[in-house]
């Protein structure tokens, strides 16, 4: 167990502190310590009612029990009002569905994902204006070119870095 967690109680700043010392342990992202850090998740959820918690918790266990897993998760947080249109939604369900192997999925959720993240807060386009507008502005060649360099980025980010 990572030093982040003191001998006494347990509060949620502890738990966060908890989880990002498991992701900056692992050597590799392969390496993650998957399972305790889904058991953080499970009691950071405990003590916060926060729907990045819940997002971030279903990530955790498909990592662990598989993408399935995770997407099923994810679906209940579909009719969350704190988190219904919010670009990390489709961004994880996209992660998720290129996991499962849906790749026409994935690329759909990508596409949401960048489409809400660059919107004003509150505003949002329909997934067909937004398609419209793709097809009017980029070659399909310069989409998937755009789209693995966003996706090699997500990778990238999500490395472990050692101070």
């Amino acid at each position: 167990m990572p030093l982040a967690l003191p001998k006494g109680s347990v509060g949620p700043y502890q738990l966060q502190a908890a989880i990002a010392a498991f992701h900056d342990e692992a050597a590799r992202a392969g390496h993650t310590d998957w399972p305790q850090i889904l058991a953080l998740y499970d009691l950071l959820g405990r003590m916060l009612d926060n729907p990045m918690v819940a997002l971030n918790r279903a990530m955790a266990a498909a990592m662990v029990h598989g993408a399935t897993k995770g997407l099923e998760l994810l679906d209940a947080l579909k009719t969350n009002a704190r988190l219904a249109g919010h670009h990390r939604l489709d961004a994880v369900r996209a992660h998720l569905l290129e996991l499962a192997g849906d790749r026409s999925g994935a690329v759909s959720h990508y596409m949401a994902a960048a489409g809400l993240d660059r919107q004003p807060p509150g505003a949002q386009l329909s997934s067909d204006a937004g398609c419209a507008t793709l097809k009017r502005t980029v070659s399909c060649g310069q989409f998937m070119r755009e789209l693995g360099r966003l996706t090699i980025g997500l990778q990238v980010a999500n490395l472990p870095h050692k101070g």
